[in-house]
């Protein structure tokens, strides 16, 4: 009988008696011939008067958690370059991912607290400290003009003079100008001194 086995199941096998095991009650042609361990078995069946023999392997492993993983993935697939990026949120993640670090390894180099970086890749978050900002594009290894949005990049060349030259090209007193966009004289006056951040929500209005 064991001239028809594959020589390494005949020295697998060892004898030619039948043993109970898992799936021994199987309702296919397919029956359960031999255990060989927990995750290799036997199984035989007839064909034509003759008795054929097919080895089972079964292989278990763990899945990885996903999550992180198919996030970055589809990121940088609706993102290959980041010239396509315009929000800081969306420009910390892209060189986050591209580093391979997780949020709260960002967050401590910044020397922050992990929900407050995660809140700086929020894209309803617009306002980013330079210190904290420069930070991270050491340990992003870029410089930091590839973090700034449009907002945050007037903030960092210095919204005073460019409050001001705007102003002037309108040929406009503070007062004048102020009252254009719903605001006081005083408030332009300390913009125009860098002692008050212009918010978003005016600067889109101005530029």
């Amino acid at each position: 009988m064991y001239r028809k086995i594959n020589p390494l199941i005949t020295a697998l096998l060892g004898s030619g008696q039948e043993k109970e095991a898992p799936f021994s009650r199987s309702t296919n042609k397919w029956r359960l011939f031999l255990k060989i361990s927990d995750n290799l078995y036997v199984f035989s069946s007839q064909n034509n008067g003759r008795t054929i023999y097919r080895p089972l392997a079964i292989h278990s492993f763990l899945f990885l958690r996903p999550q992180k993983l198919t996030d970055a993935e589809k990121f940088n697939i609706q993102y290959p370059n980041p010239e396509m990026i315009t929000t800081t949120a969306d420009k910390l993640r892209y060189y986050r991912y591209k580093k391979s670090l997780l949020q709260r390894e960002v967050a401590k180099y910044a020397d922050i607290n992990k929900n407050t970086y995660i809140h700086y890749e929020n894209p309803e978050h617009d306002y980013y400290p330079i210190d904290k900002l420069s930070r991270i594009a050491e340990l992003l290894e870029v410089d930091i003009t590839d973090l700034l949005d449009e907002y945050n990049q007037f903030l960092y060349n210095g919204q005073g003079w460019q409050i001001r030259k705007i102003r002037k090209s309108k040929e406009l007193t503070q007062y004048q100008f102020g009252k254009l966009y719903g605001v006081s004289a005083r408030a332009v006056k300390q913009w125009e001194n860098g002692k008050v951040r212009v918010s978003k929500g005016t600067w889109e209005k101005v530029f």
